[in-house]
C-alpha cells in the first residue's frame, strides 16, 4: 500500500480498566453511540462470571476465570444494540496482513485479539502467555508501522508489521489466529432498545451466576474454590499451594480487571442502569452488594498474596482465605437473587 494514501482517521484513545470492554466502548463511540461507557459495555455483554474447572491447570495453576469467554462481550453488546459484527480469523499470515491493510485503506477501525507476551510496550513483569488481549488498530504511519490503541494503556502505541504479526499469531491456548473484528451498519440506538438490552444482560448474568448446573460455575463455583483452598496446604505442600493461590491472585488482579475489578464494573453498570429505570432502588441495592463483593475479592487477594510470598504459612491462613471466598459466594448469590426478582420493563 502506498504510504501517502493511508487515510487519517479521527480517533480518540480511551483508557479503560479492561481490554475487551475498552475496545467495545471505543469502537461503538467512534460509530456515534455516544452514550456507551465501559460499565454499560460490560453489563450489556453479561461479562461477569466465575468458573473453576477441576482437574485442569493453566500456567501451572488452577483453571479459574472471572469473566465470560473472550469475544462474547463485544458480540453480545453489539447484538443488544442491533449492531452487526464482522469477525474473521486467518490461517495465512500474509492474507491476514493484506486484509488488515485493506480495512485501513477504507478508514476502518478494527479490533484485534492478540497475545500479550510479545507486546513491546507492555512492562516486562506483565508479559506472559495470555492470548485473549484486545487492541484497536486504527491506521498506519508514514513508515508503514501500525497505529494501535490498547485500552489498558495511557496513550496510543506503534507496532511494526513484524511485531503485530507476532502477537496476532501467538501460539498456545486461545490462539488468536490473526482474528479481526469490527461493527458494521451502525444506526441510532433508541432508549427502548437500550433498556431491553440492559434487561437481557441482567437476566443472562443471573443465569450464569445462579443457575448453571454443577458445582464449579457462578456463586457455587466460588464456594467450590473455597473448599479446595482449605485442602491445598496438606494436599499439595506449601510451595505448590502457594503457587496455586498466586495463580488465583494473578487471574483476579492482573488479567484485565479480574475478580474485584470486574465486580466494581458490574456495580457501576447496575448503578448506571438504574438511571434508565427511574432510579430503581433494587438495582441500586444490588449495586451496593456487588461493590461489597468487589471489596472482599480485593481482601482475598491480599490474604492469598501473603501466602504466596511466604509471609503466611499456617493452615489458619488458608482457612481465612477460604472463609473470605465463602463470604463472597454468599454476597454474590444474594445480589443475583435480588436481581432475579426484578420486574423491569422497557
Amino acid at each position: 500500500m502506498d504510504k501517502t494514501t493511508t487515510p487519517t482517521v479521527k480517533f480518540n484513545h480511551l483508557q479503560t480498566a479492561h481490554c475487551e470492554n475498552g475496545v467495545t466502548t471505543s469502537l461503538l463511540q467512534h460509530h456515534g453511540i455516544d452514550f456507551m461507557s465501559e460499565p454499560l459495555a460490560f453489563g450489556l455483554g453479561a461479562g461477569l462470571f466465575y468458573i473453576h474447572v477441576p482437574l485442569i491447570t493453566v500456567l501451572n495453576g488452577p483453571f479459574i476465570s472471572f469473566r465470560t469467554l473472550p469475544g462474547t462481550i463485544f458480540k453480545r453488546t453489539c447484538k443488544a444494540l442491533g449492531v452487526k459484527v464482522e469477525r474473521i480469523k486467518f490461517s495465512n499470515k500474509n492474507t491476514a496482513q493484506d486484509y488488515l491493510d485493506k480495512q485501513i485503506e477504507k478508514g476502518r477501525l478494527v479490533g484485534s485479539q492478540v497475545g500479550v507476551f510479545h507486546l513491546p510496550y507492555f512492562p516486562p513483569e506483565y508479559r506472559f502467555h495470555f492470548n485473549a488481549h484486545n487492541i484497536i488498530i486504527y491506521g498506519k504511519d508514514q513508515e508503514g508501522n501500525y497505529l494501535v490503541s490498547d485500552p489498558v494503556m495511557e496513550t496510543t502505541n506503534v507496532l511494526t508489521p513484524n511485531e503485530l504479526q507476532k502477537v496476532r499469531f501467538a501460539q498456545g491456548p486461545l490462539a488468536p489466529k490473526g482474528q479481526l473484528y469490527y461493527p458494521v451498519n451502525v444506526s441510532k440506538v433508541s432508549t427502548d432498545l437500550l433498556k431491553k438490552g440492559i434487561i437481557k444482560g441482567i437476566k443472562r448474568n443471573v443465569r450464569d451466576m445462579l443457575y448453571i448446573p454443577g458445582f464449579f460455575a457462578g456463586s457455587k463455583g466460588i464456594k467450590f474454590t473455597a473448599g479446595q483452598v482449605r485442602k491445598w496446604r496438606d494436599k499439595l505442600g506449601q510451595r505448590k499451594a502457594g503457587l496455586y493461590l498466586g495463580q488465583i491472585v494473578r487471574m483476579q488482579e492482573e488479567i484485565g480487571t479480574g475478580g474485584g475489578g470486574f465486580r466494581f464494573l458490574y456495580a457501576a453498570f447496575l448503578e448506571e442502569s438504574a438511571s434508565y429505570f427511574d432510579g430503581n432502588e433494587e438495582l441500586l441495592k444490588a449495586s451496593e452488594q456487588i461493590t461489597k463483593a468487589g471489596d472482599l475479592w480485593r481482601d482475598s487477594a491480599v490474604q492469598m498474596a501473603g501466602i504466596y510470598k511466604g509471609r503466611l504459612t499456617e493452615q489458619s491462613d488458608y482457612n481465612l482465605s477460604a472463609s473470605i471466598l465463602e463470604e463472597i459466594s454468599n454476597v454474590e448469590q444474594q445480589a443475583f437473587r435480588q436481581l432475579s426478582k426484578l420486574k423491569l420493563s422497557s
